[in-house]
C-alpha cells in the first residue's frame, strides 16, 4: 500500500530555473502527480512560461526568498500531503515514493538525505564540509541527529506543516522547518535520496553569507528548544572573556601597575556570564517541566480503549 499521488501536492519554489523546470515537472507528471504548484520568486527568464505550458498551477509570491514561497503556498495547497522539491533538477522524482512511504506509516515529516548518495561533483569541498558542520551544530543545539537538515527534498503531512510557526524568508527555511518539527515532537524519518550535479542553473546560495545566516538561525531558535545551550554558550563566552581580561590585569599587577576599571570589568563579565549560564539551567528545567505537562495533557485527551 502507498499514498495515492492525487493526495499529494508537489511544491516547487523557483527563481530563474528555465533550463531545468520543464524536466522536473515532467518527471513528476510521468509518475502520476497531477497536483503540482510552482511558487515563483519573480523570475526574469522563461521559468513561468515553461511551467504554465506544462499545465501546472503557477503562482508568483508577493515577497522574495524560498521561505516566503513555502509560507505563501500553505494558503494554496488542498491536498493532505506535500512534497517540497527544488526546481534546479538536482533531485529525482523517482525518490518521491521513498519520501512518502514514512508518511503512510504514520510519520509526520520525511527528510531526503543527500550527503552520502550525491553524484561526484554535486558538492564541492566547501559545501560538503559546511553541511557536515551545520548538521553537527544542529545535533548539539537541538538534540537530534537528522543527517541533512539543509535538504531541499522533503515530504510532510499538511497537518504537521500547518503546526509549524514559520517566519524565515530565505534559505534558513529548511533549518526552521526542522527545528519546528523537533520542537513540536513530530515523528521524523531520514530517507537517502539521489542528488545530481547541478546543470544549467547557478546556485542561489552563497556558502559563506547564507552559511552564517543558517548557523545564526540554529543558535537563535535554540532559545526556545534548548535554552541551556543558548544561554549557556552566551554565559561561557562572557565568563571566558572576563577570565582573559583577568589574566591581563594580574600580569599588569605583578609589574606594579593597577587597572581598577579593568578589574571591575573582569568581575562583571564573570558574574554576568555565570548568571546567564544559570538562567539557561533554570530555563531548561522549566522547559522540561512544560514538556512533561503537555505530554500528560495529550495522554488525558487520548480516547480510552474499551475493556
Amino acid at each position: 500500500m502507498k499514498i495515492n499521488p492525487d493526495e499529494v501536492c508537489v511544491l516547487i519554489p523557483t527563481l530563474n530555473e528555465a533550463p531545468t523546470i520543464g524536466s522536473v515537472i515532467k518527471e513528476f507528471q510521468q509518475l502520476g502527480y497531477r497536483h503540482i504548484l510552482v511558487m515563483d520568486g519573480h523570475s526574469t527568464d522563461k521559468t513561468l512560461e515553461i511551467a504554465r505550458g506544462l499545465g501546472v498551477t503557477v503562482k508568483t509570491q508577493t515577497g522574495r526568498g524560498k521561505g516566503t514561497a513555502l509560507i505563501e503556498a500553505l494558503e494554496q495547497i488542498k491536498q493532505p500531503y506535500v512534497i517540497l522539491v527544488d526546481g534546479d533538477g538536482t533531485y529525482t522524482a523517482k525518490d518521491a515514493e521513498k519520501l512518502l512511504r514514512p508518511l503512510y506509516l504514520g510519520f509526520d515529516h520525511a527528510i531526503g538525505d543527500r550527503l552520502n548518495t550525491a553524484d561526484k561533483g554535486a558538492f564541492n569541498l566547501l559545501n560538503h564540509t559546511g553541511n557536515q558542520l551545520i548538521n553537527i551544530l544542529f545535533k548539539i543545539a537541538h538534540g537530534s541527529d537528522l543527517h541533512d537538515i539543509l535538504s531541499g527534498y522533503r515530504a510532510f503531512t499538511m497537518e504537521s506543516l500547518r503546526s509549524m510557526r514559520l517566519k524565515e524568508k530565505g534559505f534558513g527555511i529548511e533549518t526552521e522547518m526542522t527545528v519546528e518539527a523537533v520542537r513540536n515532537g513530530q515523528r521524523i524519518m531520514v530517507v537517502p535520496v539521489h542528488y545530481r550535479k547541478r546543470l544549467g542553473t547557478r546556485t542561489k546560495l552563497d556558502p559563506v553569507y547564507d552559511g552564517v545566516k543558517i548557523i545564526t538561525t540554529i543558535y537563535r531558535l535554540a532559545k526556545v528548544n534548548n535554552p541551556i545551550f543558548y544561554f549557556g554558550l552566551m554565559g561561557i563566552v562572557l565568563s571566558l572573556a572576563g577570565m582573559g581580561v583577568g589574566v591581563y590585569v594580574v600580569m599588569e599587577w605583578l609589574k606594579g601597575i593597577n587597572h581598577i576599571p579593568m578589574t571591575i570589568l573582569t568581575l562583571l563579565l564573570i558574574m554576568v556570564g555565570f548568571e546567564i549560564f544559570m538562567f539557561g539551567v533554570i530555563s531548561d528545567i522549566l522547559l522540561a517541566f512544560h514538556r512533561e505537562i503537555l505530554h500528560e495533557i495529550q495522554l488525558l485527551q487520548q480516547p480510552r480503549q474499551p475493556r
